[in-house]
């Protein structure tokens, strides 16, 4: 009988630990990541005329913003904020590349802060690697324990940090302290912490790789004039070791000693002299490593840059072209006019609801009467007395159930009212007419239509 050989087709999965650099790209990564979190975990607690100045009451369904509140009435706004960063995420790949992915996505920022904490506890990159392929032993697990600490805690943090922006974060950092955290909190820190230490800590770079959709399709917002990352394979093949001070003419080679750091820091572990690939994040750890071994070999720096497709081919890189026009007209209309609609938007919302129990009635002789159910929301900060007027139709007038009306700061108040017309003023049926309402205290006035009936 022969022999059979097996040759599994599936490699296991090796964990990448990214060597630490220093140079300007880090510096920038590291200022990003600092900016961005200490937003995320500071923002919170910022106070506003008294109450938090950023908070999502879902319960009460109120967007507080600084001094803005949305309602779900105002979800177009929402709408229109995801089509103006779905348009600035293809004007800027268009232009920049993959910017974003190296700077300011979460999962960039998050595992940057993990790997930090990472090396706190564990040591430079060859400490790790030994003390992962090293047996269990006391000091071993002392690192890693100091390890997992720090990354829950954290982990933790950031949930409690998140639902601190729909539950005051305040009041929740009381009932967190006496233990007293309704099952829905607790159960939404626990996810959102553990979300984090799973993307963050556990998956890493296999987000990038292996879940995030746009490296898939960034490929469709690229063209040749868009900033990508390249190693300039003319100047730096062939490639080889060789002493400091040795010309490498003189042994054919190029610039690149193949000294491997340009991988070694690379959080999702590529080689960027294969060229172009969709696991790059564009993140220039790379540029950072490759330019600090040009200078300690006095070549020029340069060999691992950020350039173009057109620039890799010689030819002259556009920046002003078709597509980033375009992009860049439709994103400024759609920011001016968003900021526009946001500054003209009336605090004041009115809804007409007609009783349709009787289509008309006889009220008093000679007249005709509707009824109508009016829903007044108040979205400002303060209360607000208004006056109700209609028009539409000779002799209409409007009477309500109380005297004034008058509606708190954020609140809803649904009010009876009774339109009359006198009778033969019009042609029996349907006439469209409008209920005004203004504020007796501000500038504030809308108008709803709605329908009469005449017999």
């Amino acid at each position: 009988m022969e022999n059979s050989t097996h040759k599994s087709l599936y490699a296991a999965h090796e964990k990448i630990h990214p060597r630490e650099i220093d140079g300007l790209f880090a510096r920038l990564r590291l200022g990003s990541m600092l900016a961005l979190l200490g937003a995320y975990y500071l923002a919170a607690w910022l106070q506003w005329d008294g109450r938090q100045a950023l908070l999502f009451d879902l319960p009460a369904r109120k967007f507080y913003i600084f001094g803005l509140v949305l309602w779900p009435q105002d979800f177009f706004f929402l709408s229109w904020l995801l089509i103006i960063a779905a348009l600035a995420l293809f004007f800027f790949t268009a232009l920049g590349g993959r910017l974003w992915c190296g700077y300011a996505c979460p999962q960039t920022v998050w595992t940057e802060a993990f790997i930090w904490m990472e090396r706190l506890a564990e040591g430079p990159r060859s400490k790790r690697i030994k003390l992962d392929k090293a047996k269990w032993s006391g000091k071993k697990l002392n690192r890693k324990a100091i390890k997992q600490v720090l990354w829950v805690s954290f982990s933790l943090w950031t949930g409690f940090t998140f639902v601190g922006y729909f539950t005051p974060i305040r009041e929740l950092t009381a009932n967190a302290a006496t233990f007293s955290l309704g099952g829905w909190e607790a159960f939404w820190i626990v996810f959102y912490g553990f979300a984090t230490y799973g993307n963050a800590g556990f998956l890493r770079e296999q987000v990038c790789k292996y879940m995030c959709p746009y490296a898939r399709f960034q490929s469709a917002m690229f063209d040749h004039d868009s900033l990508i990352i390249s190693y300039d394979e003319r100047r730096g093949e062939p490639r080889g070791s060789r002493r400091r001070n040795e010309d490498p003419k003189s042994k054919q080679l190029g610039d690149c000693i193949d000294c491997q750091m340009c991988v070694q820091v690379c959080p999702t572990g590529i080689d960027i002299r294969k060229g172009l690939q969709y696991e790059c994040i564009a993140c220039a750890a790379c540029i950072d490593a490759c330019d600090s071994v040009m200078d300690k070999m006095a070549y020029p720096l340069g060999l691992i840059k950020y350039t173009t497709q057109q620039a890799i081919d010689g030819k002259k890189s556009r920046i002003l072209r078709p597509r980033i026009l375009i992009y860049g007209f439709l994103l400024t209309a759609l920011c001016v006019g968003f900021l526009a609609a946001l500054a003209l938007r009336t605090p004041l919302e009115l809804d007409v609801i007609r009783d349709r129990n009787a289509l008309y009635r006889e009220s008093r002789p000679g007249f005709i009467e509707n009824v109508y159910t009016l829903r007044i929301i108040n979205k400002d900060t303060v209360s607000h007395d208004f006056e109700l007027s209609v028009d539409g139709l000779d002799t209409i007038s409007v009477e309500t159930n109380s005297d004034g009306i008058s509606v708190g700061a954020g609140e809803i108040q649904t009010v009876a009212a009774r339109v009359l017309v006198e009778d033969g003023i019009a042609a029996g049926g349907g006439h469209d007419i409008n209920f005004t309402l203004t504020g007796l205290d501000s500038s504030n006035t809308t108008t709803e239509q709605s329908r009469f009936f005449l017999p």
